[in-house]
């Protein structure tokens, strides 16, 4: 039988602040940077993470794919686009460890054709003879919404009094998507059952990104309202799609709600754009708007998620068999 193995696919974030010009290169793919944009991302990550200047994105990352290994009885890799350990240096080592069968998933759920595209290349150039069974998107499957359900769920059981839950996900340029201007930048709530589609566009990313909110939301009835809105716009030039979550909370807090549950249905674990722009930036801007902000916890080492991933797993591993 074939040497097999799992390879989850990452962000990759750098592990002090003084990594983080070197880690924004690659991000940018060696574009220039100005020194200002460098200075903020460096503040950010000094708030956050134990020790501080520490994001642990890397570390809980190891850690899923241990628990991976575990549930499956395979070896599993990861590989970081931006950081250490890259893409391309473990694609290596897995071959130089015989692995000859691979199922390889992105741990971004929602499916962009311009990000996921770069970790497929990234493996693809090193992959040699392997076969590689690679999952583009997965925003639909069960188990990643029952994850998320099962986070909500005690938040929202604590809190004395109903609260709209508002879902999101990173935000990409528009280009990216090819949004229309209609759809771009407008503070538009989404209501709990509308579909959310952006029509017209032929990336997939913001449908495949509201409808995994959708899909929690549906296992959470005792939601009394939800809506979606993109997070963590980025300082590269040109429009970003949204609506943006300080705008939706405008909106929000102009409509009455006093408590809003913020769960990121995009990220898999806690990172930066958790850990400041929603523990600490969009929780002062609620505030100063006289709401309070919950999230739920972070998936991390959720027991679903585990289960998500080993049954992804699987059935990359019987379309290698099936081939």
């Amino acid at each position: 039988m074939a040497k097999r193995a799992v390879l989850l696919l990452a962000h990759g974030t750098p592990n002090t602040v003084d990594e983080i010009p070197e880690y924004l290169r690659n991000v940018v793919s060696g574009r220039p940077i100005p020194q200002s944009v460098v200075e903020e991302i460096q503040h950010r990550y000094s708030l956050i993470g134990e020790p501080k200047g520490h994001s642990p994105l890397t570390d809980l990352t190891i850690e899923q794919a241990r628990l991976l290994a575990e549930a499956l009885g395979e070896p599993v890799y990861v590989g970081m686009r931006n950081w250490r350990p890259y893409i391309a240096d473990v694609v290596k080592r897995m071959r130089a460890d015989s692995v000859e069968e691979v199922a390889a998933i992105c741990l971004a759920p929602q499916n962009s054709r311009t990000s996921v595209g770069l970790y497929r290349r990234a493996v693809q150039a090193e992959a040699g003879g392997m076969r590689v069974d690679f999952l583009d998107g997965w925003a639909h499957e069960p188990l990643l919404a029952e994850a998320f359900a099962d986070r909500l769920r005690p938040v929202l059981s604590e809190l004395r009094e109903p609260a709209p839950v508002l879902f999101t996900a990173h935000s990409v340029p528009s280009r990216t998507v090819e949004a229309s201007a209609a759809n771009a930048g407008q503070p538009v709530l989404w209501p709990a059952g509308r579909p959310g589609a952006v029509e017209g566009t032929p990336d997939p990313y913001a449908d495949e990104a509201k409808a995994t909110a959708q899909m929690v939301a549906a296992l959470v009835p005792e939601i009394p309202a939800w809506h979606f809105a993109f997070q963590s716009q980025g300082a590269s030039g040109g429009p970003w799609i949204g609506p943006t979550v300080p705008e939706t909370l405008d909106a929000l807090a102009a409509g009455g709600a006093k408590t809003v549950i913020l769960q990121p249905i995009g990220f898999l674990c806690d990172h930066v754009e958790i850990l400041y722009d929603i523990d600490i930036d969009f929780k002062n801007h609620a505030a100063k708007l006289g709401m309070r902000l919950e999230r739920p916890e972070s998936l991390n080492d959720s027991p679903i998620l585990t289960q998500a991933l080993a049954k992804l797993a699987r059935e990359g591993f019987a379309r290698l068999d099936a081939a």
